[in-house]
């Protein structure tokens, strides 16, 4: 019979080894989802390493403290903005810098320019003409990002500039600390936003005017490859018993069909981009939009005609009077 000892010492084993499995398991799955996320797009695992950067830039000129400025108590200021402003893409990250550095310094004015006067009024006065300036303010911007053009370039600016004017104005401090205050945040997050659109320019830049110059020249693609394998697929191989799911080329063109909210995006993101490439400071964005709108067109006319041809009841006639014109094209 073997002693208590000796059982204990089994289980605990027994139980130490189950638990080691199972972490190396869930280890060996994570690398794997990093490795596929890696291979999928290598942009990502870079854009990662420059956040990391950003902070570490960071924390450098927190350490070294500059003679004219120091972070102090600000200092988390600026790793949020950092944190915040860094996207993938360049007109992504130059955007939310200019947005948040903006709103940041006009709401921050506006807001001492409202204590001060709030001040004026008396203790019970302040309150009421405070909430006054609060709730006009608030109700304005938020009413403001309901236009679909300032929503579409300027919508994280008008959050920051609510949130920024509440932050002064419902401060304990007036007078020359509360300015002191709002200088000192409004440069903290100045030199946030640039050191994070400096790393994000210099470093690996991914600008999204080519991922929507690469998006459109796609969505003609995948409609020029239905129209391709459309005579063959209609009118020569019906007799072709294949899946049709595992015909890509008829399906692809659906992708284009949910695309223009994406492509819209990615020309507003794109505007804030400094130029470059061949066409400088004329870059068509718009023209990009319209030509996708018009590939777009295309697919839902490529679609009508794709499902009535593969309905059963589809007069032969009209198979025979339009192949032609399909092989054509």
């Amino acid at each position: 019979m073997a002693s208590p000892n000796v059982e204990y010492t089994a289980s605990f084993t027994h139980t130490l080894k189950t638990l080691v499995k199972k972490l190396w398991t869930k280890l060996v799955m994570f690398t794997k989802f990093i490795k596929e996320i890696s291979q999928d797009d290598p942009r990502r695992f870079i854009h990662s390493f420059k956040v990391g950067l950003a902070l570490v830039l960071v924390h450098i000129l927190h350490h070294f403290r500059p003679s004219f400025y120091g972070f102090g108590d600000n200092i988390i200021w600026a790793v949020l903005t950092v944190v915040i402003v860094l996207e993938l893409s360049v007109g992504a990250t130059i955007g939310k810098g200019f947005n948040r550095m903006f709103a940041t310094g006009l709401a921050g004015a506006l807001g001492v320019a409202s204590n001060e006067i709030t001040t004026l009024c008396g203790d019970k006065g302040k309150v009421v003409m405070t909430s006054i300036f609060i709730f006009v303010i608030a109700e304005r911007v938020t009413f403001m990002r309901f236009s679909p053009k300032l929503k579409a370039r300027y919508d994280y600016g008008m959050i920051i500039f609510i949130l920024t004017f509440c932050l002064v104005s419902l401060s304990d401090v007036s007078g020359h600390e509360l300015l002191e205050m709002a200088y000192e945040r409004l440069l903290t997050i100045i030199i946030g936003s640039s050191i994070a659109i400096t790393v994000c320019i210099f470093i690996y830049p991914v600008w999204i005017g080519k991922d929507l110059h690469n998006m459109i020249a796609g969505n003609i693609e995948k409609v020029a490859d239905f129209l391709e394998g459309f005579g063959d697929e209609y009118f020569n191989n019906l007799e072709n018993s294949e899946d049709e799911n595992d015909k890509e080329f008829l399906h692809k063109y659906k992708r284009v069909l949910s695309s223009k909210s994406t492509e819209e995006t990615m020309a507003d993101l794109a505007r804030w981009e400094p130029r470059h490439d061949r066409f400088r400071f004329r870059h068509p964005w718009k023209q990009y939009l319209k030509i996708g709108n018009l590939t777009r067109f295309c697919a839902y006319k490529v679609e009508a005609l794709s499902e009535y041809l593969q309905h059963s009841k589809t007069p032969y006639e009209f198979r025979s009077r339009i192949q032609e014109s399909c092989t054509n094209i």
